[in-house]
């Protein structure tokens, strides 16, 4: 593992909460020759690791060592009020100057710059211990807890006698702070003895304990990480429904009144379900159940009456939204309307080009529109207009046809089926013959398994000669079936034909004119009246017409003649005294919209004309 160790410029930011309490760093034990006091916190920052003062305790808090950054101190950006413009970043090519660091009874001189960092093997999981060689040999375990325990609390060391040992720290972040001293070499006071100095190499080691530890917090983080999983699954489930109580006497009445209740009916009907299945109903609550079950029927009517309401909102949704469809399909002819006009020569000639074309993409996509609400109105309606009588109609033509089409497929496969077995018998017949040559030939009638064979094969040749007989009588049967659907059919039609002309006989009788149960006496046929009951209408419009010497009009006449008979018509009425020139004719009296049309009688002039 390898690290790029860089200065940065770190700026104090005094906090008011704490009464601009300043950082404070301890030179008693170790002193870095800098000008900046804040170095040493750059780059134990920029390690990962927490800044320690040179007594070892933590200058800035909040650190966290997993994501190798103070957690309690924002980002220093050059908006920041107190600050300047913060310096450009160092190049990441150029080499890491590390300091001499000075202890009590030893010193530590940095490597050179130029030359490349130290290698290091690859990490073990939870690593508390470091390797540490090139220990001077009058080197003591003083000496290396002096230079190791600025890096954190050491638990224990493990000194050899080959000028290495092993250190263990009570926490991971720890080591790679011990990592940062590999490359130094280590002088003993100011003595310049082969004994009294070294270069010391800094590497992970490998621990059973801290493996041990590490699996312990993973198994540690799996429980509880399975523990949140189960208390979220718990937190999404849906609540269990609550328990049904055991049938009692107030339970019942309660459950009564929530039958009926609309909105707690659902809640009181599955009590009582639950209360039936248990077995809770006996000779005792017999009565108290039928009650319920009562409460419950009565539910029907409300449900049917909510249904139907429901249907009528529907009802009226579907008429609301076919009328607003109507409306909005006016209004698009009247948009078309206009792009047509506005497409005729008269004004077409005045647009520019881009306008005429715009106005004909707008007129097509409006058509298009148009067409499509168009097409839809026309569903509703002919939805609207289905009867129910055709669909009878086509319903039985359909089963008909389905049944004769159905018939008329078993009767081809009977005959397909009748065809096969015609041939498996002239096979069967054709190997019978064959054997019985064969046997001719080599006389050989004693032999039993050839008659074992012919047997066998005139028995298949009975069972098939049976089926096949079988088989053609339900052909002959289906057959028979056919005819007689096509003889039912053939009666319809003719029925339905019967039917029709009937039915033009009685459009032809209804429009004729309805005439009187009375017997009508016909006359010469270039008489104007042509019956007894016409010349009795004419004497009774005389008479009325002679009472009333100024006319009266056709409506007030034939007012007075249903007095008489209900059956009269008003136009037979005006169309006979039409004919009757010479007996009634027609004035036009009064101004404006006083104008009237008044018939009058003139039978004593007519007498003299005639």
């Amino acid at each position: 593992m390898q690290r790029d160790f860089r200065w940065l410029w770190v700026y104090a930011i005094d906090d008011s909460a704490d009464n601009n309490r300043a950082l404070n760093v301890d030179s008693t034990a170790m002193t870095l020759p800098m000008s900046d006091p804040t170095a040493w916190t750059t780059a134990m920052n920029n390690l990962g690791m927490a800044p320690l003062g040179i007594a070892g305790q933590p200058i800035l808090p909040d650190f966290d060592p997993a994501l190798g950054m103070m957690t309690g101190i924002p980002p220093i950006t050059p908006m920041m009020p107190g600050l300047g413009i913060v310096p450009p970043p160092i190049p990441p090519d150029m080499p890491v100057v590390k300091e001499i660091i000075h202890c009590k009874s030893c010193t530590l001189f940095p490597p050179n710059p130029n030359l490349p960092p130290p290698a290091t093997r690859e990490r073990p999981p939870g690593c508390k211990t470091v390797f540490v060689g090139g220990l001077p040999e009058n080197g003591t375990e003083q000496i290396i807890v002096e230079v190791f325990e600025q890096c954190g609390e050491i638990i224990a060391i493990r000194k050899s006698k080959k000028n290495f040992c092993h250190i263990r720290f009570s926490e991971e972040y720890m080591v790679d702070k011990a990592l940062y001293l590999s490359g130094y070499r280590i002088r003993l006071g100011s003595s310049t003895d082969k004994k009294d100095t070294g270069r010391l190499h800094v590497d992970f080691a490998q621990a059973r304990d801290d493996l041990y530890e590490w699996e312990c917090k993973q198994r540690m983080l799996a429980r509880e990480e399975r523990h949140r999983r189960r208390m979220e699954e718990e937190r999404l489930r849906p609540p269990s429904p609550p328990p049904v109580v055991h049938y009692s006497d107030h339970e019942c009445s309660i459950v009564s009144e929530k039958l009926k209740d609309d909105s707690k009916f659902s809640e009181a009907v599955q009590t009582l379900l639950t209360w039936i299945e248990r077995g809770e109903v006996n000779r005792r609550s017999a009565n108290n159940f039928y009650s319920m079950i009562q409460s419950a029927n009565s539910h029907i009517r409300r449900l049917v009456n909510e249904k139907a309401a429901h249907e009528k909102d529907m009802e009226e949704a579907k008429e609301k939204f076919k009328q607003a469809l109507s409306g909005i399909l006016i209004q698009f002819e009247q948009i078309v309307a206009v792009y047509h006009s506005a497409s005729k020569q008269k004004a077409w000639d005045h647009f520019t080009k881009a306008q005429r074309k715009n106005i004909s993409v707008w007129c097509k996509q409006a058509e298009e529109i148009r067409n499509i609400h168009n097409d839809e109105l026309m569903g509703i309606r002919r939805e609207e207009e289905m009867e129910m009588s055709d669909d009878e109609i086509e319903e039985t033509t359909e089963t008909k046809e389905t049944e004769e089409s159905a018939l008329v497929s078993q009767a081809e496969a009977l005959k397909e089926e009748n065809d096969s077995l015609r041939w498996q018998l002239d096979a069967y017949r054709n190997e019978v013959e064959l054997l019985k040559q064969e046997q001719g030939k080599a006389h050989r009638e004693d032999d039993p398994n050839k008659e074992q064979q012919l047997k066998l094969l005139q028995q298949a040749l009975q069972g098939m000669q049976q089926h096949l007989l079988k088989v053609q009588e339900e052909y002959k049967r289906k057959e028979a079936e056919l005819e007689k659907i096509k003889d039912d059919k053939l009666q319809v039609e003719k029925m339905l034909e019967s039917l029709k002309e009937k039915e033009n006989c009685a459009s032809r009788l209804c429009a004729s004119n309805q005439e009187s149960d009375f017997p009508l006496e016909k006359t010469m046929n270039g008489s104007p009246i042509k019956s007894e009951r016409e010349a009795l209408l004419v004497g009774i419009i005389s008479t009325f017409l002679h009472v009333h010497p100024f006319g009266a009009s056709i409506e007030y006449i034939c007012s007075y003649l249903h007095r008489l008979d209900n059956k009269i018509c008003t136009s037979d009425v005006e169309c006979l005294m039409s004919r009757l020139q010479h007996t009634f004719k027609q004035e036009m009296t009064g101004v404006g919209a006083s104008l009237e049309k008044r018939w009058k009688f003139c039978g004593f002039e007519g007498l003299k004309l005639t």
